[in-house]
């Protein structure tokens, strides 16, 4: 059996990323332990989430859930060390790849200016076999990736805020092409409990035996043996 290939360590020499993921909850399932590794370095981080989560609960109408669930996001980012975060109000399950996502997507890295951009698996699979993604994070990872190249273009979205040409790189969570990694070990309790901060959301998914801590475990304890540490959350790397 062939062992998996290592992973590089992501490297630590910025100030300021940030997060643009579908749903709340997104960033829990694995990369929020090396969120709030960085906010503990003095690293700022901003989260923009493109919807409110509102069609994520079977038994809870979108007008409610839709509140509900940015609250919960809130005190998961707060237990993470991140107090800011954008919700951009696009609908839940349908959003479109295309020139206004784009557009909405440049103009949050307009305003805010990052290093590092960070948003969800973009792939078609997980697992890179049969483990199907989801529209919307195909779709909001992908659209992620072009704003950038738009956001740092002055005359694309010309009168949308100042060019930003600042982005090092785009990092994907997640990936079944991860081939970098962050060590987790120390914060991956942290990580745990902003999952944790989801409990009408997990509730919802009728997964009786869903264990938060066990789940992060298992896939935080393969990136780290890949890494060479215990816990590690994988990222695939992409330059703009």
């Amino acid at each position: 059996m062939t062992a998996p290939e290592p992973l590089e360590a992501l490297p630590e020499d910025w100030t300021k990323a940030l997060a643009v993921v579908a749903h709340p909850d997104d960033l829990e399932f694995g990369a929020a332990a090396g969120i709030a590794r960085w906010t503990a370095q003095g690293k700022e981080i901003i989260y923009c989430l493109l919807t409110s989560g509102e069609a994520g609960i079977d038994g809870i109408p979108p007008a409610e859930c839709g509140p509900l669930r940015e609250a919960e996001q809130i005190e998961s980012a707060r237990i993470v060390g991140v107090p800011v975060v954008e919700f951009l109000g696009q609908p839940d399950g349908t959003i479109e790849y295309g020139v206004e996502l784009r557009r909405l997507i440049a103009g949050a890295v307009r305003r805010h200016q990052p290093e590092i951009v960070i948003t969800n698996n973009f792939r078609d699979t997980w697992d890179g076999n049969a483990t199907l993604n989801q529209a919307d994070h195909i779709n909001t990872g992908r659209a992620t990736l072009d704003a950038v190249r738009d956001a740092a273009n002055r005359w694309i979205f010309e009168g949308d805020g100042e060019r930003w040409n600042g982005v090092r790189q785009v990092w994907v969570g997640g990936s079944p092409l991860s081939r970098h990694a962050v060590d987790t070990t120390d914060t991956f309790d942290l990580g745990v409990q902003s999952l944790k901060a989801h409990k009408a959301y997990i509730e919802g998914l009728n997964w009786p035996h869903f264990d938060p801590s066990e789940f992060l475990e298992g896939i935080s304890r393969a990136a780290g043996t890949r890494l060479g540490t215990t816990y590690a959350a994988a990222f695939e790397v992409l330059t703009p």
